[in-house]
């Protein structure tokens, strides 16, 4: 009997020092690449790998080739520093014989629960089809949400339902793929009164969908009356020649202070050096005023040779941006590279060191800065390594929630997660993960009763949450 358990306990120790390539390309699937290529390679950030057509051929020897040497221009990394020759190839074949598979429709049940610190929470899927690549969702009052897609669609949301049709007239956007379209949306502090919708779009001066064309944020505001939009006026958009071709990395969000400014975010563009010039829009936070003026206390305010309305720099890739309620702060989340996911509080003028400092690599496995902190650069209030895919952020002050009061609400794309943060000042004193695993978050907001309603992608759908013991 000794002889067998010795045997047994033997060959466990064995398979736990297994290389990692001998695990199920399944789960390499699940660890590596179902953040952006959906759980059921549906698709999601990036393309489905469910499909009858490739650009780059979908055999196992074309699968391997661009696992390990990944796709120019676009956020298709190279493998190869990162997984071995044989994790590789059960990654290709996991994805060859899902092909041959036949496709399931999806299940889900219509609510669940989950428990967390201080509430057993509810969980209801209140829209699971309909949406194409939702990214922002704002209440008009606790019944009606205006939701924007990427593919340039502005949706109402209304008792959990989506209405039949989208808002028509809304402005072109340049859109390839899953980059670029429409971005975040805000409404006016005012709305009840002016009705002034604010809109983050993708735009190039050709309305080209071509790849290889160059765009670039633009900021716009209108109305919405008769489900058309009206009224449209440009808030921010920057030269012709500082378009940039192939960008991968867009932002974009959209926050509203007490004093009539907009604060919005741009990405770098997968040009990280331009985060730090100050004549290029990439990887920037910006403020104006919500008619498209330059606040005089903007940092570069009347020194015309530079963006009058940048705020900050440094900023890699912001996909989330809040105003504390009470302090007035505000805090951005943005992306790192392979690690080094940041959130930020935003200060005037500040530099936030991209690619100067960084806490990740690249995903390459290439050191980008061999330093993470640098004098005259500001220190996030925590960073995340590896890269959860930090996005939408919401502070919780509603009365549904009294134990998370002044906590940080954070969503995460790669690893589909929600989290609470408790924060003192400068400090993240504790983290707790809420939901993980049922899509990446790509919107997270309190509606104006105090429910808070999660906007998801892969699958797009729209959650709602509320405590079963408040």
């Amino acid at each position: 009997m000794k002889i067998l358990l010795g045997f047994l306990l033997n060959m466990l120790l064995w398979l736990m020092t297994l290389p990692v390539w001998a695990q199920s390309g399944e789960k390499l699937y699940k660890t590596y690449c179902a953040g952006c290529h959906g759980e059921q390679l549906q698709g999601s950030s990036a393309p489905a790998l469910i499909k009858n057509s490739w650009k780059h051929g979908g055999d196992k020897t074309s699968l391997i080739k661009t696992i390990t040497q990944g796709v120019p221009t676009t956020e298709m990394i190279k493998w190869e520093n990162t997984l071995n020759t044989k994790e590789i190839e059960s990654i290709a074949d996991f994805i060859v014989n899902a092909q041959q598979k036949p496709k399931k429709e999806r299940q889900y049940e219509e609510s669940f629960m989950v428990e967390t610190k201080h509430y057993k929470l509810k969980v209801e899927r209140l829209v699971t089809s309909g949406l194409n690549t939702p990214w922002g969702i704002e209440f008009v009052d606790h019944n009606t949400a205006l939701i924007s897609e990427k593919s340039g669609e502005l949706t109402w949301m209304k008792n959990g339902k989506l209405s039949d049709s989208s808002v028509k007239n809304t402005p072109p956007t340049y859109a390839q793929s899953i980059l670029g379209g429409y971005m975040d949306i805000a409404l006016d502090r005012d709305y009840t009164k002016n009705g002034w919708v604010y809109l983050a779009l993708s735009h190039n001066s050709e309305n080209s969908l071509d790849a290889k064309a160059a765009g670039m944020t633009k900021i716009v505001r209108g109305k919405i009356k008769e489900n058309q939009w009206q009224e449209e006026q440009t808030l921010f958009q920057v030269h012709d020649s500082l378009q940039v071709k192939g960008g991968t990395r867009w932002g974009s969000r959209l926050a509203l202070d007490k004093k009539g400014h907009l604060f919005f975010t741009i990405g770098d563009m997968n040009r990280g050096e331009d985060s730090q010039v100050l004549t290029r829009p990439s990887g920037k936070i910006f403020r104006i005023n919500t008619d498209g003026s330059i606040p005089k206390d903007n940092p570069l305010a009347g020194n015309g040779q530079f963006l009058q309305a940048i705020y900050s720099w440094g900023n890699r890739n912001a996909q989330g941006i809040t105003i504390h309620p009470k302090t007035n702060s505000i805090y951005a989340t943005e992306h790192g590279p392979k690690g080094g996911d940041e959130l930020n509080i935003i200060k005037n003028g500040a530099n936030y060191g991209w690619p100067l400092v960084t806490y990740g690599v690249d995903y390459s496995g290439k050191i980008i800065s061999d330093k993470s902190e640098k004098e005259g650069i500001e220190k996030p209030l925590t960073q995340w390594t590896p890269s959860i895919a930090v996005s939408a952020i919401d502070f919780a002050f509603s009365p549904k929630f009294s134990k998370w009061k002044g906590n940080l609400i954070i969503g995460s794309l790669a690893f589909q997660e929600l989290r609470r943060l408790v924060i003192e000042g400068d400090k993240v004193l504790e983290q707790e993960i809420l939901l993980k695993g049922y899509g990446r978050i790509r919107d997270v907001k309190f509606a104006p009763d105090g429910t808070l309603y999660l906007l998801m992608n892969a699958p797009d759908q729209v959650l709602k949450i509320t405590p079963m013991n408040e």
